[in-house]
């Protein structure tokens, strides 16, 4: 499986922060409207993303809630039919919740930027270091942290729940 360091911070505006990430970005910016659905699994996070009627990608991914940086193990498989696949998953596994947000993406270096504006939720900021095979951790934890303090990003900022579990949250405390 491949690997990665991840933080997911929230910011007041993803706008104000274009800027700094272009002038450190080796490419960018491109913008991508994302639905994900969220399904049921034990081992793990499972979550079919669409980008189109004919494009999506499935994603099994397990890391820890917790903020700051943290290790990330994923896999994902492409599909031209996001939509039928939605519907088996959804019949087979059940659904656990629904994201969509349009994401602004940069690469720095081997690091994912995105500026992410998500429905019903706000702004945020997530950085995605992708590990070599034999690589340690800890080498992305630093660049993680180097990128946060070019960004201006706080400890206070850092998020430790993936996007499904603050909208379940919020919809928990509006009821």
């Amino acid at each position: 499986m491949a690997r990665n360091i991840e933080i997911k911070a929230s910011v007041e505006n993803v706008e104000s922060l274009i800027p700094a990430v272009a002038s450190i970005a080796n490419s960018g910016p491109v913008e991508i409207a994302q639905d994900d659905t969220f399904f049921r699994c034990d081992t793990g996070r499972l979550k079919l993303r669409a980008f189109s009627s004919d494009k999506g990608e499935l994603i099994f991914y397990r890391r820890a809630d917790r903020s700051g940086p943290k290790e990330s193990f994923y896999i994902r498989s492409a599909t031209s039919e996001p939509e039928s696949l939605r519907e088996s998953l959804s019949l087979a596994y059940g659904q656990v919740g629904r994201v969509r947000k349009l994401r602004t993406l940069f690469l720095v270096g081997r690091t994912r930027v995105h500026l992410d504006r998500v429905e019903g939720l706000g702004h945020f900021l997530e950085l995605e270091v992708v590990l070599g095979d034999d690589e340690s951790p800890e080498s992305g934890v630093r660049e993680a942290h180097e990128l946060m303090g070019r960004l201006g990003i706080r400890p206070d900022q850092l998020i430790d729940s993936a996007y499904v579990d603050l909208l379940a949250r919020r919809t928990v405390t509006r009821e």
